[in-house]
C-alpha cells in the first residue's frame, strides 16, 4: 500500500468528482484511484476482504473520506444526479463503492424521490456488517437531523410485525438519535417503541440491551417510567425471562426497577 500523499490525493479527488454526472466515467476513474492505494499485501488483483463478504481494495480510510468530502456539496446541490451515481456505485459491488454510495445518500435532501425506499431496500439486502452500519447511521443522518418525525415514521414501517428481520436495523438506526444531545423530544420515540417492547423477540437480545441503555442514557427518569408502564402491560410470558437475562447488562440505576418488575411478573405466572 503506497503512502498517502494528502496533497496528491486531494488533486485526484477533485479530478474524479468532475465526472459526478457521468457515472460510468466516474467509476472508471474511481477504480484507478482505489487500485493505486490498494493494500496488495492482502490481495492479488481484487479478492474478498477478510472482514467483508464483498470484494474490497482495502484502501486507507483517508482515501474514501477525501472523495466523500469532494462529492458532498455536489450531492446536496444536485440530488437527482447524486441518486444516479449512488445506484451505479452500489451496482458495482465493491465494499468501497457501496460505502461511498451510503455516504452520498446521507448528503442528499431527505425529500428526494426514492431516497428512503432505496435505503430500506439496501439495508434489507445487506449482509456486510460495516456496510449495513453505514446505511443505518451515515445514510440516515440528514433525515434524523432535519426531519426526525419523518425518520420515526420510517422506523415505524421497519418495526412492522410482518418484517421482523428489519427490527434489528430499526434499533441500530434509532440509537444515534437517542445519543444526539440536541434531540430532546423523547415521547414520540416511546410511543413508537411501546407496542414493540411489549412482545419483544428474544432473538434480539443484544439489540434490546443496546436500545434500553441508549434510552436510559437519553433520559433516566423518563425511561424508567416508560419501561415500568410497558413491562407491566406486557402479557408475553417471555418478558420476565428476557428481562432477567439482560439485567446485568443494564445501567446500575435501572436494575432495581427491572428486578422488581421481573419479580412481579413471575409471581403472576
Amino acid at each position: 500500500m503506497p503512502a498517502v500523499d494528502i496533497a496528491r490525493l486531494k488533486t485526484q479527488a477533485v479530478v474524479l468528482v468532475e465526472k459526478f454526472d457521468q457515472p460510468a466515467d466516474f467509476l472508471k476513474g474511481l477504480h484507478e484511484v482505489l487500485d493505486l492505494y490498494a493494500d496488495r499485501t492482502l490481495r492479488v488483483g481484487v479478492v474478498a476482504a477478510p472482514v467483508s463478504v464483498l470484494p474490497a481494495y482495502r484502501v486507507p480510510q483517508s482515501v474514501l473520506r477525501q472523495i466523500e468530502m469532494e462529492l458532498g456539496a455536489l450531492a446536496m446541490a444536485f440530488p437527482e444526479q447524486a441518486m444516479a451515481l449512488t445506484e451505479a456505485l452500489w451496482k458495482e459491488g465493491y465494499l468501497e463503492t457501496r460505502l461511498l454510495a451510503a455516504a452520498l445518500l446521507g448528503r442528499i435532501h431527505p425529500e428526494t424521490g426514492l431516497l428512503l425506499e432505496r435505503i430500506t431496500t439496501w439495508v434489507s439486502r445487506t449482509r456486510d456488517h460495516q456496510l449495513r452500519l453505514a446505511l443505518l447511521t451515515i445514510s440516515l443522518a440528514r433525515l434524523r437531523r432535519e426531519s426526525p418525525s419523518r425518520f420515526l415514521q420510517l422506523m415505524r414501517g421497519w418495526f412492522d410485525p410482518a418484517t421482523p428481520k428489519m427490527w434489528a436495523n430499526a434499533i441500530h438506526a434509532l440509537i444515534p438519535l437517542l445519543q444526539d444531545p440536541t434531540y430532546q423530544n423523547l415521547p414520540p420515540i416511546y410511543n413508537l417503541l411501546s407496542p414493540v417492547l411489549k412482545d419483544f423477540p428474544s432473538i434480539l437480545y443484544n439489540e434490546l440491551v443496546d436500545l434500553i441503555n441508549a434510552l436510559y442514557g437519553a433520559s433516566p427518569v423518563e425511561t424508567t417510567h416508560f419501561l415500568r408502564q410497558v413491562i407491566t402491560a406486557s402479557s408475553s410470558p417471555q418478558t420476565p425471562v428476557i428481562l432477567r437475562r439482560i439485567l446485568p447488562k443494564l445501567p446500575a440505576g435501572l436494575q432495581p426497577t427491572i428486578l422488581e418488575l421481573v419479580r412481579q411478573k413471575t409471581s403472576r405466572i
